[in-house]
């Protein structure tokens, strides 16, 4: 269960690497058990991404948010969840953690899993076509490659987590065929510092992981057991991972979804680029035959994943709502 944690733990991945050996594979992997039961978050260091790779991409991201707002609507998020998302156009209503009346003050570019014209699931829910400016296709470019190198990361990363619950390493994958992935660059203006104003309300993501790249500003705080709102300062070449709701819910509860916020009283942009890495959407997620086999009951009913996704986007996009 959640803990009184006071502090985000940091976990270096390099045991997870090829080629680490067995004892530094197991001490990473106890290491990532004991954040995930008790804070559900954590700093990843030794993850094998280059911090050029992060830096570029945040720079491309500041000129993106720059352009002017004509051209940046250009791109506004199409049926498939990819493009510019506009201020104060996403409210949490989902949101367990807290009664979410305003919306966020941020603005977005949504990029997603990139979708081969003849892909058999073209053109079905959340598997369509990506927006780019066309003035900056290196902005293309190093998202692409960016959510390449995160994929791989994601996939390292499934391998510890499934050890860390007594499965098999492989566990996760056969539900990781297509993954959904999003990488969303985010742009937090300074914000006014009342009630009910947030740059990211209170609430849980929703899938199997979150990595995160925030730069220097800060604003990231994670709610403890006894609701203190914990500073996640950031710390130099690592991502903040958390435990989305998805990956709780498989783990049967071992794993806690930790409520988190964003506010930006710096009086300083703030941007940052989280990378969602989640299951298929066809994936069916249910609490382990192995869990219920040694005497354990699911916590929640089997769901299909694309199911519960397009649920919670459609609640809490202020585009989807006037779709539907």
């Amino acid at each position: 269960m959640r803990g009184e944690f006071t502090n985000i733990p940091l976990v270096d991945l390099s045991g997870l690497a090829e080629g680490a050996s067995a004892e530094a594979r197991a001490e990473t992997v106890e290491t990532l058990r004991d954040a995930l039961t008790r804070v559900g978050f954590a700093y990843l260091a030794g993850h094998g991404i280059p911090r050029e790779a992060v830096e570029n991409l945040r720079e491309l991201s500041r000129q993106f948010h720059a352009l002017p707002v004509d051209e940046k609507m250009a791109l506004k998020m199409n049926e498939f969840h990819r493009g510019y998302m506009p201020f104060s156009t996403s409210t949490i209503v989902t949101s367990t953690v807290d009664k979410v009346t305003k919306p966020n003050q941020s603005e977005s570019l949504m990029v997603m899993h990139e979708v081969p014209e003849d892909a058999p699931y073209a053109g079905e829910p959340l598997h369509g076509p990506n927006q780019f400016p066309e003035k900056m296709p290196e902005l293309r470019e190093a998202a692409l490659d960016y959510m390449e190198r995160l994929s791989a990361l994601g996939e390292m990363l499934s391998g510890g987590l499934a050890e860390a619950l007594g499965l098999p390493r492989d566990w996760f994958l056969p539900h990781f065929d297509t993954p959904t992935l999003f990488l969303r660059l985010l742009h937090y203006p300074e914000q006014k510092d009342e009630e009910n104003l947030f740059g990211s309300a209170p609430h849980t993501d929703y899938g199997f992981v979150t990595i995160l790249a925030q730069d220097e500003v800060g604003g990231l705080e994670v709610r403890n057991k006894d609701g203190e709102w914990i500073p996640a300062p950031p710390i130099p070449d690592t991502f903040v991972m958390n435990v989305g709701d998805i990956l709780a819910r498989w783990s049967n509860g071992r794993f806690v979804s930790t409520p988190h916020r964003v506010r930006n009283l710096s009086k300083r942009d703030r941007y940052s680029q989280p990378f969602f890495y989640d299951p298929s959407m066809d994936a069916t997620v249910a609490c382990p035959e192995e869990f219920v086999a040694a005497g354990e009951t699911a916590y929640s009913k089997p769901v299909r994943y694309g199911d519960y996704l397009l649920e919670r986007l459609n609640k809490n996009y202020d585009y989807r709502k006037k779709a539907s």
